[in-house]
């Protein structure tokens, strides 16, 4: 019987007889059981490379000779994202291979074999194609458009005759590889800089020891060196290999002393201003002011002493002469503390003592003016000249007693919180005719809100119009004038007043705020005492304020205070009526009228009483701020109350707004007395509610036809409505 035929393993996997016969082993020839074994092997190979084609752990992408797809595995596929179907018969490897790396690869390929090779599928076959293994890394590009990195190795796929029939690109994802070699790139370039840093700072350390003017060393805890600068070389005239190793203790005058330095330092963790002997190898005494502490490695063990001595021989030699001149210095102090307190005392009793009778000839100038019988015209021309001369005489005389009482350190200021806007507002009023009548532009700030400063209220108004003032006298013709109000850094509020004046040099801006340096005004025609800004200045600084000056020849001086804000007080206006002065005269009419008089200046009282007592019709009462006003108003029913605008404490116009609000009190006739005397102020305080407004100083027959008009209204059906 002839035996089966082998059938074909790839096409049919089958190595079974026909069924009915015999097992092949029983009938086979030598010739077909050989043939039998060839077709297992066969079976056996197949089997393996569909293994390795298959593979998910590399992609195999076979292309014929022209470099198109024809065998894209499974591996292919998981790292690309295309199926088989995406890709066969369609594209190249080229085509989904980074494009810029093919064509730099091309170009690398021309220079090295000094040939020509297009940018495509045939420069990453190229060397396969001439049997030359190669394998280099590429980019592939997924569907999606990421990319990743790959290792590929190209083989050129021959036929029997040696013909390149196809090649065969097998590629594993090197991203796993790349990132060890990045983080390790990472951390070598970590430990490179650290390095760098490490010899950055040594040598910034020792560039630091180096160019120290002191003489500095360490030591072990025994004592010793192990390393210096070259100041200590200098201070002991050893080099630095001599130093390091030989005891500290052998360098200086008192072995003793400067061992038992270290003991204290190792003890007490640190030295200061340890006075020490050093001696060079010449023999040259140093004295040195020696400071040490304690070093200790990263994990805290100690390591030793770190000292620092300086060279103080000279700073010796000078204690030593200034201690020899102290008693002098502090005699000659004293003396000099003595002669301007004696100056000081001086100017102050001389002030007042001048001060008291110009008060007098100015009110009683006032009296005889209003007097009976009325002056002549002759004499009241004479008075106008006596008031005119004895105003400015004390206006002198004011500020030169203010500069006295501040350097005798015996003025007394009331710091309370204070509003800048009304204050800004009164200031204006009072500097405004003065710029009018020169011919400047003011301009002042608009506050849209309240705005309180630690101040004293006229201090306050007594330096921002000596301020203002200036500006106005020193500034050009048709000039300009400019306040402003804002936070400075500091937190403060800074008042500025700008003019557009000549300005000051430098030099003349370091001599301001010098008593009686006018800076070269005194042949001007503007009068004054050199001393305005100097007393600006002591008051500023006792409201615990700024203030200084900047200026620019040709362009115009900027002058500023900086005070402390200060919260709304809301102040509570009920007291008791224990400080409130009373001041009774002796009726002698039918009918006794009340007039309270609220007003904290002592010689306006006295004045004041002196025209009462010309009316033995009336008593007065006096408060000298607005709270006793208020509460004496309130106790009394005055027929009249004559009031201050400037008061310490509420102001006249916000105590007769008070007054105005309570029930009890509103039907009393308020009558304003204050030296604010601008059409501004007047019609300020009529519009407030005032039922006149009278001027300071006050003119007599003026004032007591006001009184009799008051008193005729209180009597009016008008008045008793009211």
């Amino acid at each position: 019987m002839k035996p089966a035929p082998i059938r074909n393993q790839q096409a049919e996997g089958v190595t079974e007889a026909p069924a009915g016969r015999k097992h092949e082993a029983e009938v086979a020839t030598p010739g077909h059981i050989a043939e039998l074994q060839r077709a297992k092997s066969l079976l056996k190979t197949g089997a393996l490379q569909n293994a390795i084609l298959n593979s998910a752990n590399f992609s195999s992408i076979a292309t014929d000779e022209k470099g198109v797809i024809q065998i894209f595995n499974v591996g292919a596929e998981r790292m690309l994202g295309y199926t088989a179907a995406d890709v066969l018969n369609k594209i190249t490897p080229a085509e989904i291979s980074d494009p810029q790396e093919v064509i730099a690869r091309a170009a690398a390929l021309s220079v090295e074999l000094e040939t020509e090779i297009a940018p495509g599928f045939e420069a990453l076959v190229f060397k396969a194609s001439r049997g030359i293994e190669d394998i280099y890394e590429l980019t592939y590009i997924r569907k999606d458009g990421t990319r990743f990195p790959a290792v590929v190795s190209v083989t050129a796929l021959r036929d029997v005759q040696g013909g390149i029939i196809g090649y065969l690109l097998i590629g594993t994802d090197n991203t796993a590889r790349k990132q060890v070699e990045a983080e390790r790139q990472h951390l070598l370039d970590i430990q490179e800089r650290t390095n760098c840093q490490l010899r950055d700072q040594q040598f910034y350390t020792r560039s630091l020891i180096e160019s120290n003017i002191d003489a500095i060393m360490t030591t072990d805890p025994a004592g010793s060196i192990t390393d210096v600068n070259k100041q200590m070389e200098a201070l002991t005239g050893c080099s630095r290999e001599e130093l390091i190793g030989s005891p500290f203790k052998i360098y200086f005058t008192d072995p003793a002393l400067a061992s038992a330095s270290i003991t204290q330092v190792l003890r007490e963790g640190k030295v200061t201003n340890y006075e020490l002997t050093a001696r060079s190898k010449d023999g040259k005494e140093t004295v040195v002011s020696y400071n040490a502490t304690n070093f200790y490695d990263r994990d805290g063990v100690l390591q030793g002493v770190f000292a620092a001595a300086r060279d103080v021989t000279e700073r010796k030699r000078w204690d030593q002469v200034l201690q020899e001149n102290t008693a002098e210095l502090v005699k000659a102090k004293a003396i000099a503390e003595k002669a301007n307190l004696a100056k000081s005392d001086f100017l102050s009793s001389m002030s007042h003592e001048l001060r008291s009778p110009l008060n007098a000839i100015l009110g009683f100038a006032q009296l005889i003016e209003s007097g009976s019988p009325a002056p002549t015209a002759t004499q009241k021309g004479n008075i106008d000249q006596i008031l005119h001369a004895g105003w400015y005489l004390l206006e002198l005389i004011n500020e030169i007693l203010d500069l006295a009482v501040i350097e005798s350190g015996r003025l007394s200021l009331s710091l309370e919180p204070v509003q800048l806007p009304d204050v800004m507002v009164e200031c204006q009023a009072m500097i405004e005719p003065l710029a009018e009548k020169r011919g400047i532009t003011m301009a002042f700030p608009v506050f849209k809100s309240s705005c309180y400063v630690k101040a004293d209220r006229t201090r306050l108004k007594q330096v921002l119009v000596n301020l203002l003032s200036n500006a106005i006298k020193y500034n050009q013709p048709g000039g300009s004038v400019t306040v402003d109000c804002a936070i400075a850094p500091s937190g403060r509020i800074r008042i500025t007043v700008n003019d557009s004046g000549a300005g000051l040099s430098p030099e003349k801006l370091m001599q301001l705020f010098q008593p009686f340096n006018r800076l070269g005004q005194e042949a001007g025609g503007e009068e004054g005492t050199g001393i305005g800004l100097v007393v600006s200045k002591r008051l500023v600084e006792l409201m615990q304020g700024l203030i200084g000056a900047e200026s620019v020849v040709g362009t115009g001086s900027m002058f500023w205070i900086e005070l402390i804000t200060a919260a709304d007080p809301n102040p509570n206006i009920f007291k008791s009526p224990t400080a409130a002065d009373v001041v009774s005269l002796a009726p002698t009419g039918p009918r006794l009228h009340l007039l309270l008089y609220v007003e904290d200046n002592p010689a306006n009282l006295k004045l004041i009483e002196q025209l009462i007592a010309r009316r033995p019709d009336m008593r007065m009462l006096t408060a000298q701020n607005g709270k006793d006003g208020i509460m004496l108003a309130r106790g009394y029913f005055p027929d009249i109350i004559l009031m201050d605008i400037n008061l310490p404490g509420i102001s006249g116009i916000e105590t007769m707004k008070i007054l105005r609000l309570d029930p009890t009190t509103a039907h009393i006739p308020i009558v304003a007395l204050s030296a604010n005397a601008m059409p501004s102020d007047i019609a300020k305080g009529l519009e407030a509610g005032f039922f006149r407004y009278l001027t300071k100083p006050i003119r007599v027959n003026e004032f007591l036809e006001t009184l009799n008009e008051v008193l005729v209204f209180s009597e009016s059906d008008e008045g008793k409505r009211r």
